[in-house]
């Protein structure tokens, strides 16, 4: 069942960790199949070196096991990856990293402005990475937290924990969103240390509408 789905979950999970967004087991991925709506998700534990297509757990919107070739259990995040999908039915792919200069910011509960261009990229609408409400891990509060952040970005810092990201397309697209996220955060983490924690001079909201117009729709004000 989705066997290519399947494929694809396990090749971008072996590329996260050989990018080093995510290591020690740390770290889930997910894709959507538009057709039947079901989701083809990372098992819980996994050594992602080690692991095939067959170990790749298939469930519905439900949190309901569809198929489990090696008796693998999905992930412990499942209902984050599925809280996501519900929120954005435009979504294909779920990617939920550990990369350590995002988590840096992640553990502050500090969202990352518009330092470089390129965050329009990441579908920040509002012009800035934000920061969702901590969770537990495996919580249904984790769950709902990225709720409110997917209504305005493609990416966000989980409070405590890590990165998370949607793609529209694929699962590439996803997993480059969460190399720009990392790239950036380690950008401004650089930045601030230069300048003795004072933010640099940000991008504003229309300056990044003008030079991507589908990317910036919103303009607010960041959150500190």
């Amino acid at each position: 069942m989705l066997e290519a789905l399947k494929n694809q979950v396990v090749l971008y999970a072996r590329e996260a960790e050989a990018m080093g967004l995510c290591r020690h087991r740390s770290g889930n991925f997910s894709a959507r199949d538009q057709a039947s709506g079901l989701i083809c998700m990372t098992p819980t534990g996994a050594d992602r070196k080690t692991m095939q297509p067959e170990d790749v757990v298939v469930m519905n919107g439900q949190a309901e096991i569809v198929e489990a070739l090696t008796g693998r259990r999905p992930t412990s995040e499942a209902l984050m990856h599925l809280a996501a999908y519900e929120a954005r039915p435009d979504v294909k792919a779920v990617v939920h990293t550990h990369s350590k200069y995002a988590l840096t910011f992640a553990v502050l509960r500090k969202t990352i402005p518009a330092i470089v261009s390129e965050i329009a990229h990441l579908g920040c609408r509002q012009g800035y990475i934000p920061v969702a409400a901590y969770g537990r891990q495996g919580s249904q509060a984790l769950a709902d937290s990225v709720r409110e952040p997917l209504a305005i970005s493609d990416v966000m810092l989980l409070a405590g924990h890590g990165v998370l990201t949607v793609d529209a397309g694929s699962l590439d697209g996803a997993l480059l969103k969460a190399a720009y996220v990392e790239e950036i955060a380690e950008i401004y983490y650089h930045t601030l240390l230069l300048s003795g924690g004072k933010d640099p001079v940000l991008l504003s909201a229309e300056d990044l509408r003008l030079q991507y117009p589908a990317a910036v729709t919103e303009k607010s004000e960041m959150p500190v």
